[in-house]
This record gives C-alpha cells, sequence and structure tokens, in this order.
C-alpha cells in the first residue's frame, strides 16, 4: 500500500510517499481504508521528532476517518464498509485515569499517528476501541475534523466551565481548533471576540473579529466594559502574555497549543492579584467525541476547509500550516 514515511533523524525533508507492506489485523483490531485525514500542528511536530515516535519508520496522521476493509476475529458491532473515524489517543482503559472516564490522559497511553502508525496511507490498522461509526449524513470534511480540531476546543470549552452570557475570548480563531471553538462557544451561549486577520469568522459566530492589539476595546463593546471571563490561546509563546491581561478578576486562561514556542511569559501578580485560573487541556473524551459526531450530523457545526491535498502532496499540505495565506483548514483526500 501507499504512505507517508517519515525516518530518522526525523524533519520534513525525511518524509516521503513510498510503498510499504500491507497491513496485518490482530483480534481485537480494525483495518480501515483511509478516506480524509485533518492536518495538524501535532503532525508536524511529529515528523519533526519532538514527539515520541514507534515504529521507526513512521506513518505519521493523527486525525482521519475511512471505510472499514476487515475486522479482528473478536470485534463485535462493527462491520466491513462502515463509516467510521478514530478517536486519536491510546489508552489501556484500566488505569486510575481510564477508569474515572479520562482516558485522553491514560498514564499508559499516547497519540496514534505518534506512538503507533497513523492514518497518512491508503490503510490504517487501530484497535477497535478506538472505532467510532458515524452517520450517513454526516460528510467526510466535518467528520475527520472531528477527533483533534474539533475534540480539542470543544473539551477546552468543558474544562473553561463556559455558562450562557459570558464572553470568551479565542485565540488564533481561524485556526484548526479556533474555528470549532468559536462556533461552541456560541452555541453554549458565550459572547465571542474571536482574534483573527480573517472576516470570515464573523460568519461561523463571532460576535467581533479584531486583532489581538484591539482586543480590549472590542471587550468594552460587548461586554460592557469588563474583561474577559475566558480566554482560549493555542497560538503559544507569541501571545500568551498579552492574553492573560485581557481576564477579568476570576477569569480562566486556556492552553493547549505551542505552534508559536513553548516557553511564555506572564506577570505573576497580576494571575494571583485577579484570581485567574490557568487550565492546560489536551485532546478529549471519547464521550465528548460522541456528542460531537450528533452536533455534527445536525450541521451545528462545520469546518472552513481552505486546501485539500492527495496524499502523494502530504509534505506539500503540512508546510502549509505556516502560509500566511492559510484560510481555513488543511485535509488529505486519499480514498475520498
Amino acid at each position: 500500500m501507499k504512505a507517508a514515511l517519515v525516518d530518522k533523524p526525523f524533519g520534513l525533508d525525511r518524509l516521503s510517499v513510498t510503498n510499504v507492506p500491507d497491513l496485518r489485523v490482530s483480534d481485537e483490531e480494525v483495518k480501515i481504508k483511509v478516506a480524509y485525514a485533518g492536518i495538524n500542528p501535532v503532525d508536524y511536530f511529529i515528523i519533526s521528532g519532538s514527539r515520541a515516535i514507534n515504529p521507526v519508520p513512521h506513518i505519521p496522521g493523527t486525525e482521519f476517518g475511512g471505510y472499514v476493509e476487515e475486522v479482528g476475529s473478536k470485534v463485535k458491532g462493527i462491520n466491513k464498509g462502515d463509516r467510521v473515524i478514530v478517536y486519536p489517543r491510546i489508552f489501556d482503559g484500566i488505569c486510575d485515569l481510564c477508569l474515572s472516564g479520562k482516558e485522553h490522559l491514560c498514564r499508559n497511553g499516547g497519540l496514534i499517528g505518534g506512538i503507533t502508525n497513523g492514518g497518512f496511507a491508503e490503510y490504517a490498522v487501530v484497535r477497535y476501541q478506538n472505532v467510532i461509526k458515524i452517520p450517513n449524513n454526516l460528510n467526510w470534511e466535518s467528520a475527520v475534523s472531528i477527533p483533534v480540531a474539533a475534540l480539542t476546543a470543544f473539551h477546552a470549552l468543558i474544562e473553561a466551565d463556559v455558562k450562557p452570557g459570558e464572553t470568551v475570548v479565542i485565540v488564533g480563531a481561524s485556526g484548526n481548533t479556533g474555528q470549532f471553538a468559536v462556533q461552541l462557544a456560541k452555541m453554549m451561549g458565550a459572547k465571542v471576540v474571536a482574534i483573527s486577520s480573517k472576516p470570515w469568522v464573523k460568519n461561523i459566530g463571532a460576535d467581533e473579529v479584531v486583532s489581538l492589539n484591539q482586543a480590549l476595546n472590542a471587550l468594552q463593546r460587548v461586554n460592557n466594559g469588563r474583561f474577559a471571563d475566558v480566554v482560549i490561546d493555542s497560538i503559544g509563546s507569541k501571545t500568551v502574555e498579552r492574553s492573560v491581561k485581557l481576564l477579568d478578576i476570576g477569569g480562566r486562561f486556556v492552553t493547549f497549543g505551542a505552534l508559536t514556542g513553548i516557553s511564555a511569559r506572564m506577570t505573576i501578580s497580576e494571575v494571583y492579584s485577579k484570581e485567574i485560573k490557568i487550565i492546560g487541556v489536551t485532546g478529549g473524551t471519547r464521550k465528548e467525541m460522541l456528542r460531537l459526531i450528533e452536533i455534527a450530523s445536525k450541521n451545528e457545526i462545520r469546518p472552513i476547509i481552505w486546501k485539500t491535498f492527495n496524499l502523494d502532496d502530504v509534505k506539500t499540505a503540512i508546510n502549509s500550516l505556516f502560509s500566511r495565506e492559510r484560510n481555513g483548514r488543511i485535509l488529505l483526500k486519499i480514498a475520498g
């Protein structure tokens, strides 16, 4: 089969599309003919070698879905031809975190496409516990945007405990997660100030679309002179210091991205004097993913797609994450 393969010493220049041996399916696994895959910053970090990688050479791709091709002998309820997406977290199901419903934080887990081969290939094999069927009325572009982009945003808003009437600032609102954070925050009844240079963010629910430098004035308009209740920042070191300054007393700062760097400055006295809560999130739970499938199947959230590439152009697709012209999500169409 054809697959994107990266080898040591890693990096985009070590990524190529080549033929690899066909995948075998164990008793508890499912083989998927990959239809579409999403391109996310985590894929870049895996390919660059800054995240744990196994096996090597390695097939990346954390966010994907497709048609069931084959099921193991112990797999029940999943049949050949089913349309499915893949929950992207490996979990053992027996650690204290898994047993409390936090399988995304499994003490012995990791990412599909990171500690296992992923979905940038014609076929992928995953454990049946990670396979989730989707309804026929859910299109592939929306479906494959759920496991990483939408789920991370949803989990962030849930952890922030967003309430109706609160004001949420979303930094990087036109990005993979940002565009879903806008839509989901609005669904939760929040007023949304989107930090973006893309005017179309207004069309998916933002009350204001401004630059980070204009955010304070925007908050004055939408929040009666008060600062924000919640700030969601997926950008990283470039924006954290200014993002924290947008919070009102008792505000919640949520972070889950580091595309612009992993270290950031903030004024400690500002955090404690305003009793600001700092919340880190990563991914989300299977229960949250099931809820998102329900929401997306009703067309209540949708991705804005910028470009769709084929598998042979995977390197260009990943490079496009850093394009100034990027105007929405980037997908790979593999089987379609």
